[in-house]
C-alpha cells in the first residue's frame, strides 16, 4: 500500500521558517521524482518544487531563493524548507510522487502576524 505522509505545517509569522516532510512507504522512493504542491483556498493546486530521482531541482518563480527542495533516499523522505515566509505562502502543501500520480493528504501552512 503506498502512502505519502506530510508533516511540519504550522501557523508562522511573516519572514518566519518552516520545514516540510514527506514520508513515502509503499514505494520504491530512490526511482521517482517528487514534488510539493500547494493550493490555497478557492484556487487550483499548484506546483512548488520538484526534485529528480537524481536531485536535480526547479521551481516554481515566486518561491525561488527562499524554499529549498531534497531528498533523503535511506529515509524514503522528500523535505521542503522555506524561508522568509510571505502570507500569500499560506495554502495546504501536499507531496506527490510525480511518475506514480500519487499523492498525500497534505499540510497546513498558515503565514500570519
Amino acid at each position: 500500500q503506498v502512502q505519502l505522509v506530510e508533516s511540519g505545517g504550522g501557523l508562522v509569522q511573516p519572514g518566519g521558517s518552516l520545514r516540510l516532510s514527506c514520508a513515502a512507504s509503499g514505494i520504491l522512493f530512490s526511482m521517482y521524482n517528487m514534488g510539493w504542491y500547494r493550493q490555497a483556498p478557492g484556487k487550483q493546486r499548484d506546483l512548488v518544487a520538484v526534485i529528480s530521482r537524481g536531485g536535480s531541482t526547479n521551481y516554481v518563480d515566486s518561491v525561488k531563493g527562499r524554499f529549498t527542495i531534497s531528498r533523503d533516499n535511506a529515509k524514503k523522505t522528500v523535505i521542503l524548507q522555506m524561508n522568509s515566509l510571505k502570507p500569500e505562502d499560506t495554502a495546504v502543501y501536499y507531496c506527490k510522487c510525480e511518475n506514480l500520480g500519487y499523492w498525500g493528504k497534505g499540510t497546513q501552512v498558515t503565514v500570519s502576524s
